[in-house]
């Protein structure tokens, strides 16, 4: 007798044209998967900052915790992370690398656009978090034409000593895609979780997981178009295929829910 394919139902992604607040309490309680947007900027809107970002020049990740390489454009969180604790050299790179958006000489804040959308039909606004009352850097451009390594994102376990100054309940990753390949660049999310059994599947000294980490776990891809949003939990595993053809250029920032009902961003 053949084997029956299962699929958690619980497990699925939702396009949307506006983030809905039942919605995202979905996206919160792991009811769906990723929630996707459609022309979130208008096409005048994306070509705009994709003709500014194109003539950006675009850095790379810390290379001996990063590969394949990734390319990105502003300040991350990511690369200051010393032991769990978020380092002094994070608020010294943001002084020095100034405003993003000044930086890329554009006459409207992309990141500010974004934040405002994703509130326009829920009760509160969305704001830039704060670490001991400083704000963070509203997100960053990502260029990862190599593919980005199976990993998972949570603040919590990162960040044993908190990150931002509110009590988070849940997490979410925010991608705008400016640029797509014309093969390739596919998101997967794995249901799947970190576990410690985990850690022996870890590659040396990466941010990242070997895929047989997820062997066993359900699976979605998805193939973003130009001016598509995915919101997604990052605790699951996820992973982003190499490119072939074009750069894959996005502006993503994460999301964290917190305890009152508010959200908040950071880079």
């Amino acid at each position: 007798m053949d084997a029956t394919v299962s699929h958690d139902p619980l497990f699925e992604i939702v396009t949307s044209s506006t983030i809905q607040r039942n919605t995202l309490a979905d996206l919160a309680a792991e009811k769906i998967a990723a929630i996707r947007i459609p022309d979130f900027l208008t096409a005048q809107e994306q070509q705009d900052l994709l003709e500014r970002l194109l003539e950006a020049e675009f850095e790379s990740y810390g290379s001996e915790r990063v590969y394949p390489q990734v390319m990105r454009f502003g300040v991350a969180v990511s690369d200051y992370n010393e032991h769990g604790t978020l380092s002094d050299r994070y608020w010294e790179a943001l002084d020095s690398n100034g405003d993003i958006t000044g930086r890329l000489k554009l006459p409207y804040d992309p990141f500010r656009l974004c934040r405002e959308r994703i509130g326009a039909e829920l009760p509160f606004p969305v704001e830039i978090g704060t670490r001991r009352g400083r704000s963070f850097a509203p997100g960053v451009f990502r260029e990862p034409n190599n593919g980005f390594q199976v990993h998972f994102d949570d603040a919590r376990r990162e960040f044993p000593t908190n990150l931002v100054d509110e009590n988070l309940i849940a997490q979410f990753a925010f991608n705008l895609y400016l640029s797509v390949p014309e093969e390739g660049g596919e998101t997967v999310i794995w249901r799947h979780h970190w576990m410690p059994e985990d850690e022996s599947h870890r590659l040396p000294n990466s941010y990242g997981y070997a895929e047989t980490v997820v062997a066993r776990a359900e699976s979605l891809e998805i193939r973003p178009n130009v001016g598509d949003v995915l919101l997604l939990n990052p605790r699951f595993f996820h992973a982003v295929r190499p490119s072939r053809g074009a750069r894959r250029i996005s502006l993503g920032f994460s999301l964290g829910l917190t305890d009152d009902g508010r959200l908040l961003t950071w880079g």
